[in-house]
Parts: structure tokens; C-alpha cells; sequence
């Protein structure tokens, strides 16, 4: 994928974001990190202070003998979706402000698709490309070459 030169690249997870502006062009990137931004997101089970709920089912006006669980709320992929909408709305504001002309996003398929649906029409309107990879933990030269790697 090529990179503007000056693009911004996010590249992001359900707790971490990394800006990045490309000081290179599309042939030779050279990002630059411009912010990086983390939140405490622990386990699931260190979240949780009490079990799922039960429920009866009625059927024909009457409870049911055994009754079944609710849903367990996921705490931790509650927080990571929190996340993803903060760093849409991050973006629209920087997109807004005329911060960048054109954007691209790293994030693993899941943080990717929760972006998606809190994408600002100026931020798709700057999109350039996605990348649905996790790469938060690698050092800047592995992102470039999964950029210049991917389509």
C-alpha cells in the first residue's frame, strides 16, 4: 500500500493508539511518531465483581423448572469498543481541525470493524487504506513493511 507522503497513520487496539505521520513518500515511508496514547484495560475476570444473573423462561404462563443464565457482559471487550469509539471520534476532531488530508488505519479486524462504525464522513472521506492486523506491539520498521507489503 502506498503511504502519502505527510499521511497520518493510526494504528491502533482495543487500549492502544500510535499517530504516526509519514515523513517519506509512498515508495519509502518514514514514519514519524507524533502520539501515542494507552488505557488500563484488564482481564475480564479481574473486572468482574459478581456472576451472570439467572432467568426463568415462562412458557404458557408458567416458570420453568431449570431457568437459564443471562448473558454475561464482557467487560474487558466493552472497554476495548469504548476505545475504538474514542479513538473515531479522535480522529474526527483531527480530521475536522484539517490535521491531515489523508489517513490510514491499522487495526486488528475486530478494533477495525468497531472504528468503522463511528467513522466520521470526514474521516472516510480521507481514508486512504486500512489494514486489518494487529501491530501495536511492533516497532515502526515491521509497520512500514506490512504497509508497503499489503495492497
Amino acid at each position: 500500500m502506498r503511504v502519502p507522503h505527510n499521511a497520518m497513520v493510526v494504528v491502533a487496539d482495543g487500549r492502544k493508539m500510535l499517530f504516526l505521520r509519514n515523513e517519506g513518500d509512498g515508495l519509502a515511508p518514514n514514519l514519524q511518531v507524533e502520539h501515542a496514547e494507552e488505557q488500563s484495560n484488564p482481564a475480564d475476570r479481574d473486572q468482574k465483581t459478581d456472576q451472570a444473573g439467572r432467568a426463568a423462561s415462562t412458557r404458557g404462563g408458567s416458570f420453568a423448572a431449570g431457568g437459564g443464565t443471562m448473558g454475561e457482559v464482557d467487560f474487558h471487550q466493552q472497554e476495548e469498543d469504548r476505545f475504538a469509539a474514542t479513538a473515531a471520534d479522535l480522529l474526527k476532531k483531527r480530521a475536522l481541525a484539517n490535521d491531515f488530508e489523508k489517513l490510514i488505519i491499522i487495526a486488528p479486524p475486530k478494533t477495525l470493524g468497531e472504528m468503522r462504525k463511528h467513522y466520521h464522513k470526514e474521516v472516510s472521506d480521507r481514508l486512504a487504506g486500512e489494514l486489518a492486523k494487529d501491530l501495536t506491539g511492533h516497532p515502526i520498521p515491521d509497520i512500514e513493511k506490512a504497509l508497503l507489503a499489503a495492497d
